[in-house]
């Protein structure tokens, strides 16, 4: 095992150039999925499907997603976070195509779950690959770089997540589905002749030994912290995948691209909150760096759960529901966000040195977890009782993710990345 890298070291340049080619892959993919979920949501939604039966559409997508992280870390560590990376970008190509070229006839429930179901397979890869190298290229001796390096990674992808969300539903309206489709594979093919040919070596050495037992975390911290992740991201799943767009669709007849717009804008400023997180958030006392740590987590989570609360006792009391919703959930999303860039903070901070991927993909296991529980309830409960009961949902596994959170350890984990052997 090598030792962890000594103060004043930096990081290979071969690492950093490696790591940029990483997250624009990545960045490629994640505008496709974001690009994609709208284009499957609004299409089938529009061919009749019901709320609930549209949720479906998704749910092995969450299903394959919490596999995927499970598995993904192992195959990090046996092989490298290049052979991850190539895997994701070449599913997502698989699972766009299915879409785009296949008769309409084919476009039925089970096929389009089974697409869907790669497209969950490839966006994880990806993400895991992406940032699990955040913790490779990162200066052990700098304070506070590891949050500010994880902030501006996160907040980017979900940025661009929420242009893939505009881009889809502007591409269904101008040019259709199907060549909508065709335009995110070329999209997403360029980032993967991108990778073949630009990326030198595997990211970090491959780990012939690594076991597949290892992927569960014997870490109390990372464990609770999983369990904060699958409520946090519940509760922005429960309104967000399928109640709301469908809630402004039918309810205000709003525009396919408006009501993507509105998405778009709401994940693209939760983006810009993320990356901007580590100078909000700064706290004022003498420790230098001053990152964030399980009290951090725990008071973002209980002032979270005032805001579905506060929209849905609004709404119940007969105030304008757009109004409401659209400042209600701008101002949920800015705290949501600052709650998410600490929770990825902190799992890279929490993580073993020697055990990096593997626990970086347990914990997004829970995160897909979360997004499932989030996905289902969200057409459920919109379908029987509206989108009320779908931020009464919501606040209550926020409430839940700030009583695990105070689980967490009170002071600020370290930030040095330790011992990084075979991992990355």
């Amino acid at each position: 095992m090598s030792a962890a890298p000594s103060a004043g070291v930096t990081r290979p340049r071969g690492d950093l150039r490696n790591y940029a080619i990483v997250t624009g892959a990545y960045w490629a993919d994640t505008i496709a999925d974001g690009a994609s979920r709208m284009l499957v949501l609004f299409f089938f939604y529009e061919r009749g499907y019901s709320p609930f039966k549209v949720a479906m559409l998704f749910l092995f997508y969450e299903v394959f997603g919490i596999i995927t992280n499970l598995v993904g870390g192992f195959v990090a560590a046996r092989f490298g976070l290049r052979a991850t990376l190539l895997m994701g970008l070449g599913t997502q190509l698989v699972a766009l195509g299915m879409l785009a070229v296949v008769p309409a006839g084919w476009l039925v429930v089970a096929y389009v779950m089974a697409a869907q179901a790669l497209s969950g397979i490839a966006k994880d890869l990806t993400k895991m690959s992406s940032k699990s190298a955040v913790k490779l290229v990162v200066p052990g001796d700098a304070p506070g770089a590891l949050y500010k390096w994880v902030a501006i990674l996160t907040g980017s992808k979900n940025a661009l997540k929420g242009v893939g969300f505009f881009l889809g539903a502007l591409l269904l309206s101008v040019i259709g589905f199907r060549s909508a489709l065709a335009v995110l594979m070329v999209l997403v093919a360029t980032g993967l002749v991108t990778v073949v040919v630009a990326m030198r070596g595997d990211l970090g050495r491959p780990d012939a030994k690594a076991k597949f037992r290892h992927m569960f975390s014997n870490t109390r911290a990372v464990n609770v912290l999983a369990g904060a992740r699958i409520f946090l991201f519940a509760s922005r799943d429960v309104w967000f995948v399928v109640g709301l767009p469908v809630f402004f669709r039918t309810e205000h007849g709003w525009s396919f691209w408006m009501a993507g717009g509105f998405l778009a804008v709401w994940t693209i400023g939760y983006g810009v909150v993320q990356a901007a997180a580590p100078n909000l958030l700064r706290r004022r006392s003498a420790r230098a760096g001053g990152d964030p740590d399980g009290r951090t987590a725990t008071g973002l989570a209980f002032v979270l759960a005032l805001f579905p609360a506060a929209i849905a006792a609004t709404m119940a009391a007969g105030a304008d529901p757009v109004t409401v919703i659209v400042v209600g959930l701008l101002a949920f999303g800015v705290v949501f966000a600052l709650n998410s860039a600490v929770h990825s903070y902190l799992i890279l901070a929490y993580a073993e040195g020697d055990k990096v991927a593997m626990n970086v993909g347990f914990y997004y296991m829970a995160n897909a977890g979360g997004r499932l529980a989030g996905t289902v309830l969200s057409g459920a409960l919109y379908q029987w009782q509206g989108l009320q009961a779908c931020l009464w949902a919501s606040a209550a596994f926020v409430l839940a993710a700030g009583a695990l959170s105070r689980l967490l350890p009170g002071e600020a984990p370290s930030a040095t990345p330790g011992p990084q052997p075979a991992l990355l």
